[in-house]
């Protein structure tokens, strides 16, 4: 059996596909890959289906040894210079590794998350029909660490390949994200501070949310609590302090602060790639009401 033998695994890598669906009435999140479509990018470049599961490394700092085998793989999102002994080859490409070469990811430019795709997919035990790693209810295979092996699976002829794709471009100061406004806008006294607010991504981030340091929002009553209620990927809660928080793929099923708006669906893979220290800067997304006129 072709394995992976990983030697070092940076600040955090995890095995993701993408997640579990439909079970979220036992309270389980759906988790998966951070990016989307850098994983599947990188799937599609091996000629992998779209689900199976690749390394979701983030901030580089990962080296693997291939061993029982030759295999294809590729790296997509955040640009880590990845090399194969020593010798770089292009992100977002296929590259050809030999039985006991030596895979490295360094530490990306740009962005934060990126994407190991090997053609045959990362074929550890599924747990509860997903091999992905929920990092706040520790459901699934556990963080990588140095000595683990990583059995790569039988690969298919019915996906098409690619051999290359453009290099994505992340933005290195300010990530400008659209938003649909949230059903507890009237909890605050100045929804709209949430788009004229320049945010900075915090330290405090990780797969559960992107936590915003800046002028913290105003509750119109601060007293008064909201009940559990059911939130989604994307959702922009505000707890008591006013720093908003975009929930990740391991957010909690339900949550018991304001939602004031949620990422549009479009940009929030981006969400993934926004770095600690990096701005934020959010706009309404602009829709169409029934009668036809713009809104914000």
């Amino acid at each position: 059996m072709t394995t992976l033998e990983i030697l070092r695994s940076g600040p955090l890598a995890v095995v993701e596909d993408l997640g579990r669906a439909g079970l979220a009435h036992l309270g389980v999140s759906r988790s998966g890959a951070a990016d989307r479509r850098s994983h599947t990018l990188a799937n599609r470049l091996v000629a992998n289906p779209d689900d199976r599961a690749t390394v979701e490394v983030t901030f580089g700092g990962f080296s693997a040894r291939v061993r029982g085998g030759d295999v294809d793989i590729a790296v997509t999102g955040a640009d880590t210079d990845p090399t194969v002994d020593g010798i770089m080859f292009g992100t977002n490409s296929i590259h050809h590794v030999r039985d006991g070469q030596l895979i490295s990811l360094g530490t990306p430019h740009a962005g934060l998350r990126t994407y190991l795709a090997v053609r045959g997919g990362i074929s550890v035990t599924p747990v509860l029909g997903s091999r992905s790693y929920d990092v706040m209810s520790a459901i699934g295979p556990s963080p990588l660490q140095a000595g683990d092996v990583l059995p790569v699976g039988e690969h298919t002829d019915n996906y098409p390949e690619l051999d290359q794709a453009p290099v994505a471009a992340f933005d290195e100061h300010l990530v400008d994200l659209m938003v649909v406004p949230g059903p507890r806008q009237d909890w605050f006294v100045d929804p709209d501070a949430l788009v004229h607010t320049i945010w900075m991504a915090s330290n405090r981030s990780d797969r559960v949310g992107t936590r915003l340091e800046g002028r913290p929002m105003k509750y119109r009553t601060p007293d008064r609590q909201l009940p559990s209620e059911g939130v989604t990927r994307g959702a922009i809660q505000v707890p008591p302090n006013g720093l908003p928080v975009i929930l990740g793929p391991d957010h909690p099923i339900t949550g018991g602060y304001p939602v004031v708006g949620v990422v549009a669906d479009e940009d929030i893979d981006k969400v993934a790639q926004v770095r600690p220290g990096q701005y934020v800067r959010l706009h309404w997304a602009r829709a169409r009401s029934p009668l036809g006129a713009a809104r914000p």
